[in-house]
């Protein structure tokens, strides 16, 4: 291991080393932007591998996978939406144009850890990557080339969507539900690491990330987490309610106060809360669930969130797969009751997740992990030039179908920004 000091690398240091990782078919990074987060960020870790044995592809794997693993490197990894197929009696027909695999973990062979004053690089040769870093020559940076975006779901059909759920909640179906839609273009071409970068300056975000597996990319600007495990206590920290910034500080107190107050965004949030509650306490000692923070209000760039903290104590023996068994996909991004909310989500959205609604993450050796809710994020495939983007909001009886649609495109902004696109 090498251990340097910040204040002697250069300014643009982060940068080259993810333009160096990203260069090898199996990178994850996670970027803490430098914000404050109830419970903590990410750490800001880079982790790479050249070569990769063949690992673990489905949750029962993902078990004995994680119990074969020594040594002090972390877990790297990342679960998609359709990972729900294995937990319940669910498929997923819609169209994919993306193709993750379900799961995907990775013990890397070279990792950089960010501390509050030092860098730490692991490796056979750190001396020799430092080395690569700083000799790699930065890019020229070039706009992406992106065709129209095109909705895989029409705004009529969208809205109307929106009006059919409200019948489902009517008819006692469901009481909430996470209705998304994809935008997309073919044959894009793109510099993964510099529209990550520029997504970073664009929207800061705690649990933001970066990821390539072979031509897969995930470039990531995540406000949410979905759990994260120290010692015996877990943490669970979903995001319901969404409104836009005011332009002045009168303007953007007011905004503030008014999601504080919205009744709907309050008893979105609450029946989320209430969901992973009982998620929880399928691996928690009876008697620990607890909701430490309901309805707290978090300022990002463009939006003000309502965040809520569920958190538990867990069983002796209980570890990451049975936790994720219990809990996966996230309530925040499903709608309650969870298995019917997925039933309808199938049938009303036009494309598969993918990657999106999943999560990205790391197991540390001690078996504490982190992960979040892979949402305002770009997926790209380098092979192919598909790009995609999805947004979604929960659709209660109080919905106004075209505020709906206003919120998906307001989560959306970021990702135009760096795409230099319109819808």
């Amino acid at each position: 291991m090498l251990t340097l000091l910040l204040a002697e690398l250069p300014a643009d240091f982060r940068a080259r080393a993810l333009h160096w990782a990203a260069g090898l078919p199996h990178c994850a990074y996670f970027e803490p932007n430098d914000l404050a987060y109830p419970g903590g960020p990410f750490r800001r870790l880079l982790a790479v591998a050249e070569q990769v044995p063949a690992g673990p592809t489905t949750l029962s794997e993902l078990h004995t996978w994680l119990a074969g693993q020594a040594g002090a490197a972390p877990r790297c990894g990342f679960l998609t939406y359709d990972l729900k197929n294995e937990l319940e009696a669910l498929h997923s027909a819609n169209p994919a144009g993306l193709a993750w695999p379900d799961l995907h973990f990775f013990t890397p062979t070279i990792w950089l850890e960010w501390h509050e004053d030092r860098l730490e690089i692991n490796a056979p040769e750190p001396a020799e990557v430092l080395r690569q870093i700083r000799a790699l020559p930065l890019p020229a940076a070039a706009a992406p080339d992106v065709p129209d975006l095109r909705p895989r779901m029409a705004r009529p059909d969208y809205l109307a969507a929106v009006r059919q759920v409200q019948e489902d909640i009517l008819n006692g179906e469901v009481y909430e539900l996470n209705l998304c839609q994809e935008f997309y273009a073919d044959t894009v071409r793109l510099q993964p690491v510099e529209v990550f970068l520029q997504l970073q300056a664009a929207s800061p975000t705690p649990f933001a990330g970066f990821f390539r597996h072979h031509d897969h990319f995930l470039l990531c600007a995540s406000p949410e987490r979905f759990l994260r495990r120290q010692g015996p206590t877990v943490l669970s920290q979903p995001i319901k309610g969404t409104i836009r910034r005011g332009a002045t500080p009168t303007a953007d107190e007011h905004q503030r106060h008014t999601l504080l107050h919205n009744e709907k965004e309050r008893a979105e949030n609450l029946m989320i809360v209430d969901l992973v509650r009982n998620d929880l306490a399928r691996v928690a000692r009876p008697g620990t669930v607890q909701v430490p923070e309901l309805f707290g209000l978090y300022p990002f760039r463009h939006v003000w969130q309502m965040i809520s903290t569920v958190q538990a104590q867990l069983r002796p023996g209980v570890g990451l797969v049975d936790t994720l068994r219990a809990t996966f996909p996230m309530g925040s991004m499903t709608g309650a009751p969870k298995i019917r909310a997925m039933q309808l989500i199938e049938h009303y959205e036009h494309s598969r997740r993918g990657l999106y609604s999943g999560s990205i993450g790391y197991v540390l050796p001690s078996g504490d992990f982190d992960f979040n809710v892979v949402i305002r994020s770009l997926q790209y495939r380098q092979d192919t030039g598909y790009l995609s983007f999805q947004v979604g909001s929960a659709i209660t009886y109080d919905s106004v179908p075209e505020q709906e649609y206003a919120e998906c495109l307001l989560k959306a902004q970021a990702l135009l920004e760096v795409l230099q696109v319109k819808l």
